[in-house]
């Protein structure tokens, strides 16, 4: 948890509340035109004092409670609700934490100015108070706003590598009851299972009846990797298709032997045209090789 040292008075808490509620309207409209909201809110500049009207409401009930330095107070739920979705489109727009912690920053002038103007005498210790209060509050929001942000980044950057692994295993129809999954690059265990549950839907949407799995761009096949392999023959078993391994290169088959793994229960072809010919043939599909070029025609 994020604590910012600073004993507050309870009456300047509650002052700094009732302010920031009464002047919730001005404050807003101020927001409007700051970078954070302008930006973001580039349609309507009512959504945008909409926004900063619940923000501001949101912080006088931080400054009601006291909380001035607790993230974990119950005013920053909806902050983090109204700052959070504006912060995950400045971050997808390109913009970094620290620029989007200088654009929260810049939010405190205008409610400062705002808090002096209630005050006649510029030297009153009532002002000075309730504008440490808010310089308080104001740090504390930063907080809550990077900590979102760094949530919203990575939140973001896992949809983003689930998307990635989604698209680099794709699940190919060659023919009637036949389906491959063409695997290129390292496959490690979260990528494994995303195999297994991509060719077991393919293998009841399509009804497929030999699975086939080519591992000809896979650079290295450990125990482990092997071990998802022969888990995903298993499971494609269980759904009534058989599997059929493809592209087992020749330093794969001696690293396979020198593991003393066993494939012995696992059908294997040289390649990706061996395994569709033996699944077609298996189908009763003649399937026959190509003429080479000159050769005599009957």
């Amino acid at each position: 948890m994020y604590v910012v040292e600073h004993d507050t008075a309870p009456e300047v808490a509650e002052q700094l509340s009732e302010f920031l509620k009464r002047r919730r309207e001005q404050i807003a409209h101020r927001w409007a035109d700051a970078a954070l909201f302008s930006n973001v809110f580039t349609v309507s500049r009512d959504e945008a004092v909409e926004a900063g009207r619940a923000v501001a409401e949101a912080l006088a009930d931080v400054a009601r409670s006291g909380r001035l330095e607790d993230i974990e107070a119950p005013g920053f739920d909806t902050v983090r609700d109204q700052l959070g979705r504006m912060t995950s489109a400045r971050t997808q727009a390109g913009y970094t934490p620290s620029q989007i912690a200088r654009e929260v920053a810049g939010l405190r002038a205008p409610v400062a100015a705002l808090l002096r103007a209630e005050f006649d005498d510029p030297a009153d210790e009532r002002m000075h108070a309730c504008l440490v209060d808010l310089t308080v509050l104001m740090g504390t929001l930063r907080l809550v706003v990077m900590d979102t942000t760094i949530n919203a980044g990575e939140e973001l950057i896992a949809r983003q590598r689930q998307q990635l692994l989604e698209v680099a295993t794709p699940v190919i129809e060659l023919w009637e009851g036949v389906v491959a999954v063409p695997l290129i690059g390292t496959l490690d265990s979260s990528r494994s299972q995303i195999v297994m549950e991509s060719l077991l839907e393919a293998i009841v949407e399509r009804r497929a009846r030999y699975a086939i799995l080519d591992i000809t761009g896979v650079p290295t096949v450990d125990s482990l990797v092997a071990q998802h392999l022969m888990k995903t023959v298993a499971a494609a078993r269980l759904m009534g298709a058989e599997c059929i391994v493809s592209g087992i290169r020749p330093a794969i088959a001696q690293t396979i032997v020198h593991l003393g793994i066993d494939l012995g229960s696992i059908l294997t072809r040289a390649g990706l045209a061996d395994a569709l010919a033996y699944a077609l043939t298996q189908q009763g599909i003649a399937v026959s090789a190509r003429p080479t070029a000159g050769a005599d025609s009957r």
